[in-house]
């Protein structure tokens, strides 16, 4: 029966895992305000490389005692979480791999209709749907290298997403998704208190410390049966799990945040061996491209503020024949550049039993189509294209913490007729959409041992997503309004 409900997706990563909670010792509130929004603590424990350990079990299978240094150090130099009792000495401690697992079932209603017939094994709407299904490495594998990463099944598309072409032979039921394998060491430089380390991923901001870059920002859960604008920017996942990059960080003062990271395409089979559909994508790298990262993130009293940019440069080769109707994974010798820079900033405030959160970003995408329009596959040679995301969450409680979400999103960009179509007056479409979207969400187990834990947290959502305007026209937008129920379980 669960097979049956199974659904394919790209889902957008959503991720507090228990493993966590058993090695630092601290309930998943001290790291979350919400699933997977951070608090400082949070951040600080990615920062060093998810190796901080204080927990009842032992942080790594060799050693027994770093981890809880590690902790200690961290509580020294930040102060962010509050003292716990020591652990048991290192003999006495059992060490538990750090194995986590997520499933979220939900329930999606849309205004109109968004699954075309065919929709075997799915209704054309009101679809309870398990989707998606992961497994995690969550925590520390050495004193200093700790990783995060996760693979995922996805059952296969309804029918109606099926082409029928050849290329249909790359979908994949398993297949990895988000990864973060990082190296982290503390120092002190003259009056620099400095953490540094680097980071091996996968997926461009993936490896950031702030709910406002791409990889986690909100929605933390959403529908894979929903309709979604068709625009988005290169950095906004067009290249997740489709790269491997390595970079180095530092936070200097506990202040600073400064990141530099080259990535590179993986190779056609490459990227079909780790299960994901190489021509869903939009190409091939020609060669390295750059991430930067850079944010300052002041703090006082129970305050935090954080201002900051990112960005990324990409030279990128379309794919020949995204159809493999010809038989050939070549791409055009021209390319397509992208340069994406984007700007953030978040408010944070802890007050005695509640959080409130502020995150504001703006990504502009300055996009050079020299190989998309010499094959005609646009009608300019160059775009634009934004996306703006302004957003305010209050948490409130420990336990039976209830969470309120509410979110505006725009999207808006360079008229195109290739691209995006023609309106029923003839007129180039542009890729402008927006809208509001809102979530209340419960999560019983927040700030203490509570029932399961640490073994086990759920996550229950109600979101709704309206559309003022939808992939460049305000005719049937409301069609695309989601009702999307969901319950979320970590273990």
């Amino acid at each position: 029966m669960l097979a049956g409900l199974l659904a394919v997706s790209l889902p957008l990563p959503a991720h507090a895992l228990p493993s966590f909670a058993r090695q630092t010792g601290q309930p998943c509130g001290t790291c979350h305000t919400d699933f997977p929004a951070l608090t400082p603590y949070g951040r600080r424990f990615k920062l060093l490389g998810y190796t901080a350990g204080g927990g009842e079990f032992r942080t790594t299978p060799f050693s027994s005692q770093a981890g809880s240094d590690a902790r200690a150090e961290l509580d020294k130099l930040r102060g962010y979480a509050k003292a716990i009792d020591p652990p048991a000495s290192g003999g006495t401690r059992e060490y538990v791999p750090p194995v986590s697992m997520m499933a979220i079932v939900g329930y999606t209603h849309t205004q109109g209709p968004t699954v075309a017939p065919p929709t075997d094994p799915y209704k054309a709407n009101d679809n309870v749907v398990l989707s998606p299904f992961s497994a995690f490495w969550g925590g520390a594998l050495t004193d200093n290298i700790g990783a995060f990463a996760q693979v995922t099944y996805s059952a296969p598309d309804p029918l109606s997403a099926l082409s029928g072409t050849p290329a249909d032979q790359f979908k994949h039921t398993w297949s990895w998704d988000n990864a973060d394998v990082r190296f982290a060491r503390t120092a002190r430089v003259g009056p620099l208190d400095i953490v540094y380390g680097i980071t091996a991923n996968n997926n461009p901001t993936v490896q950031d410390l702030w709910n406002t870059t791409p990889a986690w920002s909100f929605p933390y859960a959403a529908s894979s049966l929903a309709a979604t604008p068709g625009a988005s920017t290169m950095i906004e996942g067009a290249f997740a799990a489709r790269v491997g990059g390595i970079g180095g960080y530092a936070m200097i003062n506990d202040l600073l945040y400064l990141e530099l990271t080259g990535y590179r395409t993986l190779g056609f089979n490459q990227q079909n061996a780790l299960g994901i559909n190489p021509f869903d994508g939009p190409g091939q790298f020609g060669g390295v491209a750059p991430y930067w990262r850079v944010a300052l993130e002041p703090h006082w009293g129970r305050h935090s503020l954080m201002v900051g940019t990112f960005g990324m440069y990409l030279d990128v080769h379309p794919w020949l024949d995204p159809s493999f109707v010809t038989g050939t994974t070549a791409t055009f010798p021209l390319s397509d550049k992208f340069t994406d820079i984007g700007f953030d900033t978040q408010y944070q405030f802890q007050g005695d039993n509640y959080w409130l959160t502020l995150r504001g970003s703006y990504i502009r995408e300055f996009q050079r189509l020299d190989a998309s329009f010499a094959n005609f596959a646009t009608a300019n040679p160059t775009n634009q294209l934004n996306s703006m995301k302004l957003q305010a969450s209050f948490a409130y409680g420990a336990d039976n913490r209830v969470v309120l979400t509410g979110q505006y999103f725009d999207i808006r960009g360079t008229a195109d007729p290739t691209l995006y179509g023609l309106d029923i007056n003839g007129n180039a479409l542009t890729p402008n959409s927006n809208g509001w979207m809102a979530e209340l969400a419960y999560i019983p187990f927040g700030a203490s041992k509570a029932f399961g834990w640490p073994w086990f947290n759920a996550r229950i959502g109600l979101q709704y997503t309206y559309y003022n305007k939808f992939n460049g026209t305000t005719i049937g937008a409301h069609d695309n309004n989601t009702l999307f129920l969901h319950a979320w379980f970590a273990m």
